[in-house]
């Protein structure tokens, strides 16, 4: 199995995370009906079991939380590296910065996706979060 970098933006993962960062609610009309969607957090005491869904209309009330809750102030890319593994599959490193709601504090974060897309549509996503850290 060869993996090989991405041409950038051409993918689901890249256009969602652009227009996440934009605060772009479009970013929905590249997300499959039946999204099986979930955001992990590694070594953090952060209450992330509601950060799942499995259809849309569950992910936008997510996306409405994550907004007022994580993200009360949008985000920033510092980078967005996806990797195409093949077969629909790709894997994305994704750093940002932006005020924690949850902490009051700006920061930096550095996850890892691993996501699924088909015909053009993103159908699985799965994020861990590896570092939260205060600027």
């Amino acid at each position: 199995m060869t993996s090989t970098a991405t041409n950038a933006g051409n993918t689901a993962i890249e256009q969602i995370i652009a227009k996440f960062t934009a605060g772009d609610p479009t970013l929905f009309e590249h997300m499959a009906p039946d999204i099986d969607f979930r955001i992990d957090h590694y070594r953090d005491d952060t209450d992330v079991s509601w950060q799942a869904a499995d259809n849309l209309p569950d992910l936008m009330a997510l996306f409405g939380r994550l907004a007022e809750e994580v993200f009360p102030k949008g985000t920033k890319a510092l980078e967005v590296t996806t990797t195409a593994l093949g077969n629909g599959w790709h894997l994305t490193r994704f750093q940002q910065q932006f005020f924690y709601g949850v902490r009051q504090c700006d920061v930096t974060s550095a996850t890892y996706i691993t996501s699924h897309e088909a015909d053009g549509l993103l159908d699985y996503f799965r994020e861990t979060v590896t570092t939260v850290d205060n600027i």
